[in-house]
Formats: C-alpha cells, sequence, structure tokens
C-alpha cells in the first residue's frame, strides 16, 4: 500500500476564501424571489456548507470520481445521459444491495467485519461519503443484517458556514429588469418584471476541517485530503458558470495539516480581515478595492508553528495582503507563511499540474 492509498491520519484545518461580484452567491429559497442570505444584524452574506458541498460534489462527479448523492440540473433527460453514464450510476444506486444479496452474513466473525465487506466497495465508489458522510438507508429482512449495518456517515471533511469579511450591498441595479416583448400582431410593446436579486460585491471565508478520527469509518485516505488542495478551487472555477453563480472567483487557499493527534488552532479564517488600505464596506466592487490582512493568521500559525506538520496553500495572483506594516502580492503571503512555520514546512500548491482524474 502507497502513502496515498493509506487512511488520512493526521487533521487538517482549511481556509478557504472566494469573492462574488453582482451574483447571488447562495440563494434563500424561503425568501421572496430567492434573495441572497445576509446576516440582518451584520450585513454579511452567508454562504451555506451545503451550497459548498454541492459545487465540490458536482466537480469530484466531472472528474470521473463516483459520487452517492448526484445532482440531477434541470433539463436532463435520461435517454440524452450517455450509456457509460447510466450504468455507473445504476451501479453506484444498486451496489449496497447487491452487496447484500451476495455477501453471507455468517462467513463473517463479527458485525464490523460483515459492514466492512458490505460498505467496502461502496464508499471506493462513493467520494463524496468518503469525504461529507451520508445518511444510509438499506432495506432488509434479516435483523442481524440491519443490527450490524449502520444507518449514517458521519463525514470527516465538514465545512462551517462561509461569511463575507464586510458588510454587502444588494445590487438595486438587478432588482427588477425589464423584458420587452414585442407581439407579432401589431408591434406593441409590454413587459413583465424579473426578480433578480444580487450583492455588488463580497469576499467569502470558510473554515473547514478534517478530522483524521473519523477517516477510518469512511476511509478518507491520504489522497483525498491532497484532492481537496485542488477540488476546491476547481469547483469554484468550474460550478460557478450559471446565470446567478457566474462572477465568482478562489482567491486563497490554505490547508493546515497538524503533527499532534486530535489537535487543531481553530478558526482561523476569523483571523482574517481586511486590511487598512481597502475601500469602504460601501464602496467594495471587485478584490481590486481590498487588502487582505492575514497579520493575526500568521501570528497564531507562528505561535503553534511546532504542532505543524505542512501548510499547503495557494492564491490568486491579484490579490493584495497585508502584513503588518508591509503590502504586497501573493510572494509576501509565502515568506510571511514561511517565516512563521519554516520554509521547509510550505508547500505551495500548483492547482492544475497536480489535479488528476479519475482516469488519469
Amino acid at each position: 500500500m502507497t502513502e496515498q492509498d493509506q487512511t488520512a491520519e493526521n487533521r487538517s484545518e482549511i481556509v478557504f476564501v472566494y469573492d462574488a461580484v453582482d451574483c447571488n452567491p447562495n440563494g434563500n429559497p424561503l425568501s421572496a424571489g430567492d434573495r441572497p442570505r445576509i446576516d440582518p444584524q451584520t450585513q454579511q452574506a452567508i454562504v451555506t456548507d451545503v451550497r459548498l458541498k454541492r459545487y465540490l460534489r458536482d466537480q469530484l462527479d466531472d472528474d470521473g470520481h463516483g459520487v452517492y448523492i448526484r445532482n440531477v440540473k434541470k433539463g436532463d433527460i435520461l435517454d440524452d445521459v450517455d450509456e457509460d453514464d447510466k450504468d455507473d450510476q445504476a451501479e453506484r444506486k444498486h451496489l449496497l444491495r447487491d452487496r447484500i444479496k451476495n455477501t453471507e452474513y455468517e462467513d463473517y466473525d463479527s458485525k464490523e467485519e460483515y459492514a466492512q465487506a458490505i460498505f467496502g466497495e461502496f464508499l471506493e465508489n462513493s467520494a463524496d461519503v468518503r469525504y461529507f458522510g451520508a445518511t444510509m438507508s438499506v432495506d432488509t429482512d434479516n435483523d442481524n443484517i440491519a443490527d450490524a449495518l449502520p444507518d449514517h456517515f458521519t463525514g470527516p471533511v465538514q465545512f462551517s458556514p462561509g461569511k463575507t469579511l464586510h458588510a454587502v450591498n444588494e445590487n438595486e441595479n438587478y432588482d427588477s429588469l425589464t423584458s420587452v416583448i414585442a407581439t407579432k400582431e401589431d408591434k406593441e410593446q409590454g413587459g413583465f418584471a424579473l426578480d433578480d436579486h444580487r450583492i455588488q460585491y463580497g469576499l467569502i471565508a470558510f473554515h473547514g476541517l478534517v478530522d483524521e478520527n473519523g477517516a477510518e469509518d469512511t476511509k478518507l485516505k491520504e489522497e483525498d485530503v491532497r484532492r481537496l488542495d485542488t477540488l476546491c478551487w476547481r469547483a469554484l472555477k468550474n460550478q460557478t458558470v450559471t446565470r446567478s453563480k457566474v462572477g465568482q472567483e478562489p482567491r486563497l487557499y490554505m490547508r493546515v495539516e497538524y503533527a499532534d493527534d486530535s489537535y487543531h488552532i481553530g478558526g482561523l479564517q476569523r483571523s482574517l480581515s481586511l486590511g487598512e488600505g481597502s475601500k469602504p464596506d460601501d464602496e467594495l466592487r471587485s478584490i481590486d478595492d481590498l487588502e487582505l490582512d492575514i497579520t493575526e493568521v500568521v501570528e497564531r500559525l507562528d505561535n503553534h508553528s511546532d504542532r505543524i506538520e505542512e501548510v499547503r496553500v495557494t492564491t490568486s495572483d491579484v490579490v493584495k495582503f497585508r502584513d503588518g506594516d508591509e503590502t504586497g502580492d501573493e510572494e509576501l503571503l509565502h515568506e510571511s507563511l514561511e517565516n512563521a512555520v519554516g520554509g521547509d514546512k510550505v508547500d505551495m500548491i500548483d492547482v492544475y499540474d497536480e489535479f488528476q482524474s479519475r482516469t488519469e
């Protein structure tokens, strides 16, 4: 077994930052017109972890990794789906049922061994369950089998809801669009209102955790954890191309892997802020209007450097960073991290060189 095939043994903490320009990063279907989710007290935009995981699942699917919870897009017609894709989906759908049918409970010494025999192949073909877990529903008339099989997997990779690092404004220019229709009969013009709620700009920070204790349950591998380092970035690039979501770009990804069991600093995303060179919140319109202050993050990493195994990081080349009195681009970020934890512990991610699909 190679190192990449081993179950993940170290805890990791993730900071993932992306921005949204003139779009709706996460609509609330319970609101009028699917308005963006905004904290009424702070006016910060909110993006749920469910929304982020949907991007990640869709990217895993596109990359050829099996997913258990698959997104069915509007307009999908079963007959138009590639035969190989239909076969793959059917195989995943019936995988558990077939394994139960063909695996004798009495052939195993314990419930744990039996469950592993049932779910081993399923987990191998369901990357999203290895990451995020799932609720399972397995029908069986055998009480011994029902008692042996778990009804859910708790995902070892979890994200907290993301929030913008500043207050946001809804873009009123999109609030009520008018579509003019000319009739064939008399060329008279008419119109109708279309709600289209968006925010002008938001820099959104997510916090994630990879729990090494839960990795054993879903068989999360070291390779899976390394895949996150390119998956998050590429998912935001590739899965935000619909009308209301276009305008989002990844800006910073950092995964801190710890050397000590069951340890992480916690809340690193809350140590990010907008630097003093940023425009006021109500004037922010693009990444060019702000600095990302990493002073506190770097200080916290420095204070815990002896417990850190590795820092994996990538950033957009247009982000301006501030560390104390210094400002600069990605070189300042790299230098600051290396000074904090040691140059041998900082690994710069080349997203597209490191990415591999399942078929490669």
